[in-house]
């Protein structure tokens, strides 16, 4: 059982940044890839990006391409997408969710999910 506890979220101006992070529990988080989805209201939950185990592979939604960065300290069971350049879209609640060795953009594929945190971008 992997244990996912996502913060950072909050209201910030258009073109303004946020750094997310998502503090996992498992002893083996090195095993484990992450990936960001996000939920805005009355829309169903889309794929933002996802880093492997090592660290060594992403993949980013080309919605944010060029703007978010993540990233993961292993050693501190956590990590980070890093937002910058934020748009009114993006407003949305973010979600980190943990599968078990490869990473995919599908939502279904991923186990383990956090609660989710705000973030809310005024134009």
């Amino acid at each position: 059982q992997v244990q996912l506890v996502e913060s950072g979220g909050g209201l910030v101006q258009a073109g303004g940044s946020l750094r997310l992070s998502c503090e996992a529990s498992a002893r083996t988080f090195s095993y484990y890839g992450v990936g960001w989805f996000r939920q805005a209201p009355g829309k169903e939950r889309e794929f933002v990006a996802a880093i492997s185990g090592s660290g060594a592979r992403t993949i980013n939604a080309d919605s944010v391409k060029g703007r978010f960065t993540i990233s993961r300290d292993n050693a501190k069971r956590t990590v980070y997408l890093q937002m910058d350049s934020l748009k009114a879209e993006d407003t949305a609640v973010y979600y980190c969710a943990a599968k078990f060795t490869t990473i995919t953009n599908m939502a279904g594929d991923y186990v383990y999910w956090g609660q989710g945190t705000q973030v809310t971008v005024s134009s």
